[in-house]
This record gives structure tokens, C-alpha cells and sequence, in this order.
């Protein structure tokens, strides 16, 4: 195991023992600061960034591990504090440009994105992460390549800058003084997330604030205006593949309908929200308006459980994937990451309270049993033994049951295909 595997092996129970405390916080102080059906979007999204970041090291890591190799200018050593101190805070200085522009050139915000549709602000949200942000995200970080910090160096100061900024998703958390002016803090991230026009597209730093102070990018949290969170252009679904691809699809297809070819190209690197003239003409959208009603699909007792209890069992399976990464085939590799990744997109659709997202779920537990019967095996695991496969397709049979159950019982009082409310 190499290094970033075993800080990602110890941190993933830290983070959920964390959520667990903010939750109980909460309860105490007489706060609802989680919703089941948002927290299992923003947590599902995180874990199709993590699958997605198994097939892109390659990618990610090979070009900067070339450019060292070929293009650093020096030779530094990976056994100097000086080395670590300056790396940590050269990449969080990178990181700084990459969210700046993440949220002011467009095509770098339909990545960027998928992190701040929660209209929540929990823990749950700092796992909320892009699929997408690899195909560019790279780029910003080459400066420490050529400069010649070594990739094993540049591997754990991302790792740490990363997860330093779990803890300043909370809204639990109050001002924190001096260290407010000097670190990304609770507090200022806050802002950061705030649709509200003063703190729009402010607080970029991810361990340092003072890069904000710096580049004049810097607003203190309000409590004479609390933050409201989410985007401007609202997702309104909890389908993980639609997150990731919102902002893409619509920039497409402004730049489809603009008439003029240079709009078709602008559309991509003008800040988010710009679009051509002729086609805000022809094809407008409604005003952003801060008080809108949040979208939180009420689910039903019942329903809500079995989501919990289904993410849960598809959240162990997404650990054994990453477990496994190495030692699996890429075909066997990349079968088990489709069949992931559609099995959150089948909750998402249940979650969302639609009678397709039924369909979608019951589809996903006859798969999960028709694999092992067929195979006798999992992905990953060749011979599962007569009792557990047994076991394991009772428990398909039993989730269907319950969920058919569930969906017959449940009122359709929200309008077509749905099933909920109560």
C-alpha cells in the first residue's frame, strides 16, 4: 500500500465518525443540518469522483511524473522539510488559481460545480466532488513539475491540502478569531458556498485565506446575512450523472443555438452564467431568485430507510472497488465501476421520489443476483461458496420484496410518476 492509499484508508473512517458527531451536535443544539436523500447524492458523488480518479491516475499522475522527468528545472530532494513546507504551500497557491477559475471561466465551472449544488452545508458536502475536474484540473498544478518537486512529494501535500478542507464544511462551527485571517476556516468557507450577491465568488483559499487577502478576493461571513446555499442555476435532481453533466449540456447548447462563431466559442471560457445575446433572446431563463423553494423530495419513512440502508451496502462495495483497483483486470475493472455507478444513479431516481426510479432499483437487485448466480463469484471475488451466494441473492430477493412493498404503499400525491409524499 502506497502512501496516499494508506492516508485515504485511515481518513475515510475519521470522515464518517465526524459526520456522525456533526450530526449529533446538531440533535443537541436543536439543528437540522442534514437531509437523507441530499447527504446520499453529495456522499454518491464522491464516491463516482473516487472511481472515476482510478482510471485518471494514469493520466493525472503520468504527465506530471513526465514533466519531472524531462522538464524540472531542479533536482529537489524528497528527504527536505524545506522541500515539504514549500511544496504544501506552492500547491495550496495552485490550488488557489485552479478554484478561482474554476469559478471564472465556464468550462472550468461545469466541473467545479457539482460541489456547491448542495443546498446543504455539512461535512457530507466537502465529499460532494466532481467526476470531471481531471480533464483540466492538471494543468494549474505543472508550475511545481518544472520546478522539480518530486511526484511522491506532490502526491501528499495534495493529499493533505485535500483533506484539511473536510473540516471547514460545517456550519456548527463559528468565528475562530485571528486563525479566521490567516487559514481557510468554517467561517470563511461558508461564504465561499453563499449564493447571496456579497459573497458571491469570494474565499478561493483552500488551506490559506491570505491568498485571498492577497488578490483581493476576501469577504467575511455576515450574520446580518446568513448564507444561503447551492447555485444559481439550481440542479433540483439527486441523478449524479446529470451533476456532473448540468453545466456541460446547457453550455453545449448555447453554444449549438449562438449564431455566431465566435459566441460558440466564448460560451466556454466567459464566467459562468454568460451567454450570447441572440440566444438569451430566444431561448431565456428565469431570473435567479434567492428565496426559492429548495428541492427536497419528501420520501416516506419507509423509503428513506431502505435508501440509507441500500447506500450503505453500496457504499461497502464502492470500498472494496477501490480496494481491489489494483488486482482487478481492466475489464473486470471497469464492469464493476459501470455497475456502480448506474446503482447510484437507480437510487438517486428512487431518492427523487419517481415510480421510474422503482424500476431503476428493481432492475439494479435482479443484476446484483443474476451476477452471482452466474459467476458464482463478485467482482473481485472468484468463489463466494454455495451459503453465500445464497445469502447474498436472499438479500436481493428480500430489498425487492421490501421495495415493491414499500412503492404499492405508498401514496402518489405529488403528481405523475411519483411516490411520494407523507
Amino acid at each position: 500500500m502506497n502512501t496516499q492509499e494508506l492516508i485515504i484508508t485511515w481518513a475515510t473512517p475519521v470522515f464518517f465518525a465526524l459526520i456522525a458527531l456533526e450530526l449529533l451536535v446538531a440533535k443537541v443544539r436543536g439543528r437540522s443540518v442534514y437531509h437523507s436523500s441530499d447527504a446520499i447524492n453529495s456522499l454518491g458523488l464522491g464516491v463516482i469522483s473516487q472511481i472515476v480518479g482510478v482510471f485518471s491516475k494514469l493520466l493525472t499522475l503520468g504527465i506530471y511524473a513526465w514533466c519531472v522527468q524531462h522538464l524540472a528545472i531542479f533536482s529537489l530532494p524528497a528527504n527536505s522539510v524545506l522541500v515539504w513546507v514549500t511544496a504544501l504551500l506552492l500547491y495550496d497557491f495552485c490550488y488557489y488559481w485552479l478554484h478561482r477559475m474554476g469559478h471564472e471561466v465556464n468550462i472550468l465551472w461545469a466541473a467545479h460545480v457539482v460541489h456547491h449544488q448542495s443546498e446543504d452545508y455539512n461535512l457530507s458536502t466537502a465529499l460532494r466532488q466532481t467526476g470531471s475536474g481531471v480533464l483540466l484540473g492538471w494543468i494549474f498544478y505543472l508550475p511545481m513539475a518544472i520546478l522539480g518537486y518530486p511526484l511522491e512529494v506532490f502526491v501528499v501535500v495534495a493529499l493533505i491540502d485535500l483533506l484539511y478542507q473536510f473540516w471547514v464544511h460545517t456550519e456548527l462551527v463559528g468565528r475562530l478569531g485571528w486563525f479566521d485571517r490567516v487559514f481557510c476556516s468554517p467561517s470563511n468557507h461558508r461564504a465561499h458556498h453563499a449564493v447571496n450577491d456579497r459573497y458571491l465568488d469570494h474565499n478561493y483559499g483552500g488551506v490559506l485565506i491570505v491568498w485571498d487577502r492577497l488578490f483581493g478576493t476576501f469577504i467575511e461571513e455576515d450574520d446580518n446575512d446568513p448564507p444561503v446555499y447551492g447555485t444559481r442555476s439550481p440542479l433540483r435532481s439527486w441523478n449524479p450523472l446529470w451533476a456532473n453533466a448540468e453545466v456541460y449540456w446547457a453550455t453545449f447548447k448555447d453554444a449549438w443555438h449562438a449564431r455566431r462563431w465566435s459566441d460558440k466559442l466564448r460560451v466556454w471560457i466567459k464566467p459562468p452564467g454568460w451567454r450570447p445575446a441572440d440566444v438569451v433572446e430566444r431561448f431565456p431563463k428565469p431570473d435567479f431568485d434567492i428565496a426559492r423553494e429548495r428541492y427536497l423530495p419528501v420520501l416516506s419513512r419507509g423509503l428513506t430507510v431502505y435508501s440509507l440502508v441500500q447506500f450503505a451496502l453500496l457504499l461497502a462495495m464502492a470500498v472494496q472497488f477501490l480496494g481491489l483497483a489494483k488486482q482487478l483486470g481492466l475489464l473486470e475493472l471497469a464492469g464493476y465501476a459501470v455497475f456502480l455507478v448506474l446503482s447510484l444513479t437507480a437510487l438517486g431516481a428512487l431518492t427523487e421520489g419517481r415510480r421510474v426510479g422503482v424500476l431503476m432499483e428493481l432492475a439494479r437487485l435482479l443484476m446484483t443476483a443474476a451476477i452471482v448466480l452466474a459467476t458464482g463469484g463478485w467482482f473481485g471475488l472468484p468463489a463466494l461458496g454455495g451459503a453465500v451466494v445464497a445469502a447474498w441473492v436472499a438479500t436481493a430477493a428480500l430489498s425487492a420484496i421490501v421495495l415493491g412493498w414499500l412503492a404499492i404503499h405508498t401514496p402518489a400525491q405529488a403528481g405523475p410518476g411519483r411516490i411520494i409524499t407523507g
